[in-house]
C-alpha cells in the first residue's frame, strides 16, 4: 500500500511482539518520544495499538521527509508529524515526555553519541518516566548468538564505531540519569527489550 516509501522487514517482523510489551510498560504514560523513528513503521503501529498516548516520532534530517509522509498518510490523532532530532545537536531541545522509546539505534550510534543520548534524557523527560530500549545486546562482553556475532562484524566493517553494546554499560549510563532497569525481556531474533523506570518516590 505504501511501497513507494522505505520499508524495513525487520520492523514488520518485530512490531507485534514489541507492542505487546509496550502496552504494559507505557500503560500509565501519556507522551512518548521515539528516538530514531526511521521508516515510521513502528510509530504507526504503536500509535494505533496505544490510542491512550501521544506518540512523538523523531529522527535526523536525512530520514525526515519519508518519515513525515508515512505519518501524514496514517493520519492518527495521537501521531503528530515527526520532530527533527539529532542527539549530537544540543540546540535541538524537546521536553515534557513521560516515556522514551528507541529501537535498533544503540549499535548504529558511535559510543560517544550513545552516551549523549542517555545524558540528554534529563532534558527530554519528566521527573517520573519510563524508558524502553530495543535491540541486540551483549552480556559480560559475550555475544548471545552466532547471528549477533556476525551482525556485529558486519556493523564494524561499515564503521568501527558501530557495534552491539554490552548491557552493563548501557545500564550504567541509564543509572547516571536516574533510570533503573526494571525488566530485561527476551525478544525474537536474539534481541532484548530493556525497560527502565525513573521515579521521585
Amino acid at each position: 500500500m505504501q511501497s513507494d516509501l522505505p520499508f524495513s522487514q525487520a520492523c514488520e517482523n518485530n512490531k507485534a511482539p514489541i507492542l505487546a510489551l509496550l502496552q504494559q510498560a507505557f500503560a500509565n504514560c501519556r507522551n512518548v518520544l521515539e528516538v530514531g523513528s526511521g521508516t515510521g513503521q513502528h510509530a504507526v503501529h504503536f500509535a494505533a495499538g496505544m490510542p491512550h498516548l501521544n506518540w512523538q516520532a523523531s529522527d535526523q534530517t536525512l530520514y525526515l521527509p519519508d518519515l513525515t509522509e508515512r505519518l501524514r498518510r496514517a493520519a492518527f490523532p495521537n501521531l503528530p508529524l515527526p520532530l527533527l532530532l539529532d542527539i549530537r545537536d544540543a540546540a535541538q531541545t524537546v521536553n515534557g515526555y513521560d516515556a522514551v522509546f528507541s529501537a535498533n539505534t544503540l549499535h548504529i550510534m558511535p559510543w560517544p553519541v550513545v552516551q549523549q543520548l542517555f545524558a540528554r534524557l534529563n532534558d527530554f523527560c519528566t521527573a517520573e518516566a519510563t524508558l524502553c530500549i530495543y535491540g541486540p545486546f551483549n552480556y559480560n562482553g559475550r555475544f548471545t548468538s552466532d547471528s549477533n556475532r556476525a551482525f556485529d562484524a558486519s556493523l564494524k566493517s561499515r564503521d568501527p564505531a558501530m557495534g552491539i553494546r554490552d548491557i552493563a554499560a548501557v545500564v550504567a549510563l541509564a543509572g547516571a540519569s536516574g533510570f533503573s532497569l526494571q525488566q530485561d525481556h527476551s525478544m525474537p531474533a536474539n534481541n532484548r527489550l530493556l525497560q527502565f523506570i525513573r521515579s521521585d518516590s
